[in-house]
């Protein structure tokens, strides 16, 4: 009889050890894929923070290298200076003549016309003229009616360019269209980078000046009774 009854205490526990250990296991089973899910769904937003992190940073790189390039490229010398030598310049018959052009006697002749006078000097120790800094060079004065041009050459250059120019008719207009006569007020509207030097009193003389940043490089219009007298643009010798 106790046999019967140890063996039946035995199959009990037997049975209730296998109950507890399958519960356990689905237990563990159940839990792992939920873990797994809400670790996952814990570090989706943290990856993914980082992930557009990264995205983020990427186009900004980009975007500073593009503005830094454009800035340089807009910014560049070249291009100032051909701003500069277009501005400095007067309009005849479709020709633009600009400061710093070359220009012969037979180039001249073909834009402008035969001159009226045409003098030319060859700087020296002894001329009298106490300009040491341009021993050598050669200096060419083209007079026409309301228009006088100075041209210039190194020693021994073969080629002569454009540092003076002065116009006194209508005729001649810089390419902003400002000639002889025209009023102050329009002169200051075609030219607002410019300024008068004097106080600018409408009934007296005074200089309107444009002038880019080289300062070598020199608009000039002579203002009387609040018109313009005359316009001189050229280049300063060194």
């Amino acid at each position: 009889m106790m046999k019967l009854i140890n063996k039946a205490t035995a199959v009990i526990l037997l049975s209730i050890l296998l109950t507890m250990a399958l519960t356990g296991c689905q237990s563990s089973g159940a839990n792992s894929p939920e873990a797994a899910q809400n670790s996952a769904e814990k570090n989706t937003p943290d990856e993914q923070a980082k992930g557009e992190g990264v995205s983020n940073s990427a186009p900004a790189s980009e975007n500073s290298v593009e503005q830094s390039g454009e800035a340089i490229k807009e910014g560049s010398m070249e291009k100032e200076g051909n701003v500069v030598l277009k501005e400095l310049a007067f309009v005849y018959n479709e020709h633009t003549i600009a400061i710093s052009d070359t220009a012969n006697e037979d180039q001249m002749e073909q834009m402008l016309g035969k001159p009226d006078n045409l003098k030319s000097h060859t700087y020296s120790a002894d001329d009298g003229t106490n300009m040491d800094t341009l021993i050598g060079f050669t200096e060419k004065v083209y007079t026409y009616p309301g228009l006088e041009i100075k041209t210039i050459s190194i020693p021994e250059g073969k080629q002569d360019s454009i540092f003076h120019i002065e116009i006194t008719d209508p005729k001649y207009a810089t390419v902003r269209n400002i000639k002889a006569g025209d009023s102050l007020d329009t002169l200051k509207n075609a030219y607002p980078e410019g300024k008068l030097l004097g106080d600018g009193a409408p009934n007296e003389e005074d200089d309107f000046r444009y002038e880019p940043s080289n300062y070598v490089d020199v608009m000039s219009f002579h203002i009387k009774d609040a018109k313009v007298e005359s316009i001189q643009i050229y280049s300063l010798l060194d």
